[in-house]
Order: C-alpha cells, then sequence, then structure tokens
C-alpha cells in the first residue's frame, strides 16, 4: 500500500499474542483501513482505522492481508 490508498482487511495471519494484539486494535476481517504515511525508513506505518490513527511496524502490517480498493 502507499499513503492515501484505502483497503479491507481480508486476513490476519500469526498466531499466538500478536495476531490477537492486532485484533485488538480493530484490525478485523472486513475493516476498512487507511495509509496515513510511512516513516523514513519504512518503520512504523500509521493507518487509520475505525477513525482512530494507529501506528503498526512492519512486521505488524505484514501479517495483515488485504485488499486495496481503487
Amino acid at each position: 500500500m502507499q499513503p492515501g490508498q484505502k483497503a479491507v482487511v481480508k486476513k490476519v495471519h500469526g498466531e499466538g499474542n500478536l495476531r490477537q494484539r492486532i485484533l485488538d486494535m480493530g484490525i478485523l476481517r472486513g475493516t476498512e483501513l487507511e495509509m496515513i504515511k510511512k516513516a523514513p525508513l519504512g518503520d512504523p506505518i500509521e493507518f487509520k482505522v475505525k477513525g482512530y490513527d494507529l501506528s503498526l511496524r512492519q512486521s505488524e502490517a505484514s501479517l495483515v492481508e488485504v485488499e486495496v480498493r481503487k
């Protein structure tokens, strides 16, 4: 994804505490999110999810499978 793009969450991969942490932040299947910005070195990445801003590490974001909206 690029800043300004919107997407819908298709699946959250991973297991255990990390997966549960992502789900607890509101990143659930069917949720729409928008990439706001990516830090200069690519980590962290800021998203808008359910009306609030959320920063994820690259390693966390890579576990979220999305379908980008055009």
